[in-house]
């Protein structure tokens, strides 16, 4: 199943497998600790993130592309407070597994890679839910911004 992530996510991914249960947890939060802060540009305009709800934490987040269509690179950008370590955990394995990747691969991802972290018996539905929607938030900001750039201008 890692096959069919990007290069960086797979092995994020297989390193949470080859962990016992609790492990998994603890490398989330060194994940957690990982999270880049936003760049300045961005932390002065919260107008600029979206807020995932289905997030039990408050967490915000935006992509910007750099380039056209499906071949764009994706920057990501989340903010999530400190003390909220599953949800920045996600973030940060998200953020080191897709921040700079083509539109295409992170399009690629499967939705359910949340459950590939063997996560879902360590924190609740409710979490497990959030990062899904965490994933698929970026998913849905991504195409938008390749139908975006792919779309004829208007002359």
């Amino acid at each position: 199943m890692t096959s069919q992530l990007p290069p960086a996510l797979s092995e994020i991914v297989e390193d949470f497998q080859a962990l016992e249960e609790r492990e998994r947890l603890q490398l989330l939060l060194e994940f957690s600790k990982g999270l880049p802060a936003l760049p300045e540009r961005l932390q002065d305009h919260p107008e600029l993130l979206e807020q995932v709800v289905e997030c039990q934490s408050p967490l915000f987040l935006t992509i910007e592309g750099e380039g056209r269509g499906e071949d764009a690179r994706i920057g990501l950008f989340f903010q999530a407070p400190p003390e909220a370590p599953t949800t920045r955990g996600f973030a940060g394995v998200l953020h080191e597994g897709l921040n700079g990747l083509s539109a295409s691969a992170i399009l690629a991802v499967p939705d359910d890679m949340p459950e590939l972290l063997g996560l879902t018996r360590a924190v609740s539905p409710l979490r497990m839910r959030g990062m899904t929607a965490m994933l698929g938030r970026i998913k849905r900001k991504v195409a938008a911004y390749v139908a975006q750039t792919t779309a004829p201008s208007a002359s």
